[in-house]
């Protein structure tokens, strides 16, 4: 498995007053089947999760912020988006009704979008965690690309475990 005290002591190192990384740092927690779930310090002091299914050039990537914002990314080195544009995509787990995406960003070779903080988000995230596979598409339904969901759902409870590593240590004791 993965080392929950190797996250603690990296997120208290991101998290502490004053210290200051000169680039981003991660550390690999968890690998199974086409998942990876990592923990990730960025040199602003920020912290969070990750976890990625990737094909060599292509990859879907959840993020798990300390605050708890979900962020999807969908990247493929294929794709080449400008800064500032948006699209209305369609995301389908397996053969269950398709989720909306809508005003999805469009950043250089990445589809972002943050989940709502609302019951539906749970709900998209339990399906990605029993799903075998993951459809991207446009709003008119037509496909874009596909991700294997295998491993999904030992990999949604670390990167679960991951989030509530970071909230531990996020330096408010009153959470």
């Amino acid at each position: 498995m993965f080392s929950w005290g190797k996250a603690a002591s990296l997120a208290a190192a991101v998290l502490l007053p004053g210290v200051v990384l000169a680039e981003t740092q991660s550390e690999i927690l968890f690998q199974h089947k086409h998942w990876e779930v990592e923990i990730v310090g960025f040199d602003d002091g920020t912290f969070a999760c990750l976890a990625e299914v990737d094909a060599s050039s292509d990859s879907f990537t959840i993020w798990l912020y300390a605050d708890n914002t979900v962020k999807l990314q969908f990247y493929s080195t294929s794709w080449e988006f400008g800064e500032g544009d948006t699209a209305d995509l369609q995301v389908q787990i397996g053969n269950r009704a398709h989720w909306n995406l809508n005003a999805a960003d469009l950043y250089k070779n990445s589809i972002l979008f943050n989940l709502p903080d609302s019951d539906q988000s749970v709900n998209f995230l339990t399906e990605v965690a029993e799903g075998s596979r993951l459809y991207l598409r446009t709003a008119a339904g037509e496909p874009v690309m596909d991700y294997s969901l295998q491993g999904s759902s030992a990999s949604m409870g670390a990167l679960a475990e991951c989030g509530d590593a970071l909230q531990q240590n996020d330096g408010n004791p009153f959470d």
